[in-house]
């Protein structure tokens, strides 16, 4: 057993400057890395956005021939809406 530790090899990392996933080859973040994070991050989707933007915001200076509402999506387009509740 290992005591709730995640296996390294399934961690879907990027691999930057291309921003696939090591483990997938996937885009990243990839659909399994999409659910680990929003485990990962339950309850708190406002750092979520912010550690994603950090990343589209790399990303942005990695991808440059990828149209910017691409990344967007891709990096934050995903993730689900909060109602408001005034």
């Amino acid at each position: 057993m290992n005591g709730g530790a995640s296996d390294p090899r399934n961690d879907h990392l990027p691999v930057v400057p291309a921003w696939t996933c090591e483990t997938c080859g996937g885009e990243w973040p990839c659909a399994p890395k999409q659910r680990r994070l929003l485990e990962e991050y339950r309850g708190e989707r406002p750092a979520l956005a912010v550690y994603l933007g950090s990343c589209l915001a790399a990303a942005t200076q990695d991808l440059r021939g990828v149209p910017e509402r691409i990344l967007q999506r891709r990096f934050t387009g995903w993730l689900p809406r909060q109602s408001r509740s005034w």
